[in-house]
């Protein structure tokens, strides 16, 4: 058995700041009040409903996750945030039209209260949307401040023990890595300077991080996988991870991908496609901001299938993926997989799935997971990247010169051994003696 990790406990009021108040924020903390006042159930969260084995099978030992680790309480948590658009949380999510209307009035007192504080936007990085409610400070430096400042009262005015942020705002353009990523010193220069490869988003891990507050990005923006936005986690001893919601047709990939390559079969190709309407849709009609997501989506099979070891199989997999607006469909995803695979003497074979999901549904539960989980994190002093959480996300954030795992049942072996260590439980690996035991 393991020694138990000094965690220490999760007292007083957990503030949930989300950069973005739209669609899928106001379905998680709309989600999260409704299952306090007994009104709904928070499937799709494996903080509170999964179940996690200890010890030997013959011992049946299944807590609750929330049961066995020290996760603050839902009752504990305050919501706020930042959007470019004034609309409160209510307005927000009458607007985004994902839960009905009548359980969205049953909780209006409670959503109306949260109402976004002036974001940082720089339409350069978001150029299909516009908003009014923008800060307007001098230099990127002087928008990290402000954001600080947001932070501090935020957690005074709501008698806030602690604060993490999670990132629900649009997908930004695609950025690479430039000279100012590379060091702490040099991306403080380039916020005073204004420079033009600093995003908004940079901006708002820089804020949360010189803040104390563990980030996690939930778009597939570069945002805190950089050098710079690294070492100053580590050197504050604040958790990070990120990036991208692993929700919709990836985490449909996540579960066949690994499936297919478990049984060798082989892939000639595998088309994707995808129609959305709400705001996140529109953005993503712009072909810069499309990129982003796409380097994001492509490299979930590559991790997965493995293609220089099964070169027979996969090296020649032809993989495409698109994302069309749609408007009337809304938040309602709709994604078409068509997946060309052969098997025994090459013979073909073709699978289609054409899956009809409500993408703030999926996401929902991936923030409240994610809030809890990097509230666990913080106090047990797991600084830097939170590698064990690549779980939630479709382009998990690793350790410089490592690669990323995809296979979401590896990644969910890695997230409960974390959980075990953390709690002096014995790892398991399926493996262990006591298989032969029983």
């Amino acid at each position: 058995m393991n020694s138990k990790q000094n965690i220490k406990k999760p007292e007083g009021k957990l503030g949930i700041l989300t950069p973005g108040i739209g669609a899928v924020s106001t379905t998680f903390m709309a989600g999260v009040i409704t299952v306090r006042k007994g009104l709904g159930q928070p499937i799709g969260s494996v903080s509170q409903m999964g179940k996690i084995r200890l010890g030997k099978r013959t011992e049946n030992r299944n807590p609750t996750v929330k049961d066995f680790v020290p996760l603050a309480s839902l009752d504990d948590m305050v919501f706020g945030g930042w959007d470019i658009f004034s609309e409160n949380a209510y307005e927000a999510a009458m607007k985004a039209g994902v839960l009905e209307k009548d359980l969205l009035n049953a909780i209006k007192n409670d959503l109306s209260q949260i109402k976004p504080m002036p974001a940082v936007f720089n339409h350069d990085f978001v150029k299909n949307i516009e908003g009014e409610n923008i800060k307007k400070e001098p230099t990127k430096m002087d928008e990290a401040k402000a954001l600080m400042a947001d932070i501090k009262k935020f957690k005074t005015e709501n008698n806030c023990d602690r604060i993490v942020m999670v990132w629900c705002a649009s997908t930004e353009v695609y950025t690479e890595e430039t000279d100012v990523h590379q060091s702490i010193e040099a991306f403080e220069k380039a916020l005073e300077e204004n420079h033009p490869s600093i995003a908004p988003s940079m901006i708002y891990a820089y804020a949360a991080i010189k803040s104390g507050v563990a980030f996690a990005n939930g778009a597939p923006n570069l945002t805190v996988d950089t050098p710079a936005l690294i070492e100053l986690a580590n050197q504050l001893n604040v958790p990070i991870a990120g990036k991208d919601f692993k929700t919709g047709q990836t985490l449909m990939k996540t579960i066949l991908g690994p499936g297919l390559k478990t049984r060798l079969l082989g892939i000639d190709g595998w088309f994707s496609t995808n129609i959305l309407g709400n705001r996140d849709g529109k953005v993503l009609d712009d072909a810069d901001s499309f990129k982003t997501k796409e380097v994001s989506k492509l490299s979930v099979l590559d991790s997965i299938l493995e293609p220089d070891l099964y070169p027979e199989l996969y090296k020649e997999m032809y993989h495409k993926v698109r994302i069309n607006y749609y408007p009337p469909k809304g938040d309602d995803k709709e994604s078409w997989d068509n997946i060309d695979i052969f098997g025994w003497l090459g013979y073909k074979m073709q699978i289609k799935v054409n899956f009809l999901c409500k993408d703030s549904i999926l996401a929902a539960p991936v923030v409240l997971d994610l809030a809890l989980f990097m509230d666990l994190a913080q106090r047990a002093d797991m600084k830097g990247i939170q590698e064990w959480l690549s779980f939630y996300f479709k382009s998990p954030q690793t350790k410089r010169g490592l690669k990323p795992i995809h296979d979401i049942f590896l990644q969910k072996i890695k997230f409960e051994n974390t959980l075990r260590h953390l709690m002096g439980e014995t790892l398991i690996n399926h493996l262990g003696l006591d298989y032969y035991e029983e």
